[in-house]
């Protein structure tokens, strides 16, 4: 028997750990409203880390099946649930293809739908908030911390070939286990690119610290382990020394942040320019929002700029620093 009931309205569902603490369930009404999506309504699943994949497969049947079940949005199980569901599609997309991760369900015309949409989605936070030309004027490198999907997303925006000049003069991807590093370096031989890359098990406290402390000026580091958010704490000890100027972006902008409560107690020292995740949220969602709604939503101008201003009023939760 299904865990699952049948949908009574247009229904979008969220995939992941802690949905009912994401603000998306406050903010999507009322984007639903702002953009005319007469009766349709959210509902989460969560599964645990790296769940079984029976689990994961009975999700996308259940959409694939349901009428009234429109789609979903992906998060931290992206890679586990392609792996287990690539099969279940019908249509697959180029960058879920690449990437082998689905961040976006969609159904049209019969057919199931998956999408990577993260290429798109974090390419717009970055470019929003990184200087013009940052990499090539400075040399900065860029430290992931993690290898998800995510991790698999930002790198290819940055490394390749379309920026020319503009890319980290190194690419360094930290995780605590290797499969996932030996996964995103198989992903990263099919783009073509002139990044060097680095792949660094940090399978003991202190191991980042030292990756971040060999950075040069700059260099940019984000947080995409789900550290403080999908868990507690940060990939980071209290110990650990930001190069100058480094940008530090936390992909979270919910939970204990605490990395970036570490960024910020180094901020008037080393200069540092700091992000929350709220801006890749916005762009993370509208894009999928847009696909699996079939509609057209602005990425930039004042049209974004009020679903920016809705979603903030409906339910931000602020960083507490």
């Amino acid at each position: 028997m299904s865990r699952y009931e049948p949908a009574t309205r247009p229904t979008f569902y969220f995939i992941g750990v802690t949905t009912g603490a994401s603000s998306i369930m406050r903010v999507f009404p009322a984007w639903a409203d702002h953009l005319g999506l007469k009766d349709a309504c959210i509902r989460g699943i969560d599964f645990p880390l790296h769940a079984d994949p029976a689990a994961y497969r009975e999700a996308v049947e259940f959409i694939r099946d349901d009428p009234l079940s429109l789609g979903a949005l992906v998060t931290t199980h992206k890679l586990d649930l392609f792996a287990a569901c690539r099969d279940l599609f019908d249509e697959i997309d180029p960058h879920a293809q690449l990437m082998h991760e689905v961040s976006c369900i969609s159904k049209r015309g019969g057919r199931l739908r998956c999408h990577a949409k993260d290429p798109i989605s974090s390419g717009l936070a970055l470019d929003g908030f990184l200087p013009p030309d940052h990499f090539s004027k400075t040399g900065a490198e860029l430290l992931m911390l993690g290898a998800g999907g995510s991790t698999i997303a930002i790198t290819w925006h940055l490394m390749h070939k379309a920026r020319g000049a503009d890319v980290p003069s190194r690419i360094i991807v930290s995780n605590r286990s290797q499969p996932r590093l030996d996964e995103i370096a198989k992903v990263h031989s099919g783009i073509e690119t002139d990044a060097r890359l680095d792949y660094e098990l940090a399978d003991r406290p202190g191991r980042n610290d030292a990756l971040l402390a060999g950075l040069k000026p700059g260099s940019v580091v984000v947080n995409a382990t789900g550290l403080g958010k999908d868990a507690p704490g940060s990939p980071l000890t209290d110990a650990a020394l930001f190069p100058e100027k480094a940008i530090a972006w936390d992909l979270n902008y919910r939970g204990d942040l605490v990395f970036l409560q570490q960024a910020e107690r180094a901020r008037a020292a080393k200069a540092l320019q700091i992000e929350d995740g709220w801006t890749y949220f916005l762009h993370g969602w509208t894009q999928v929002i847009a696909e699996v709604f079939d509609i057209t939503i602005p990425v930039s101008g004042p049209d974004f700029n009020e679903i920016s201003r809705i979603a903030d009023a409906a339910g931000r939760q602020k960083p507490k620093l």
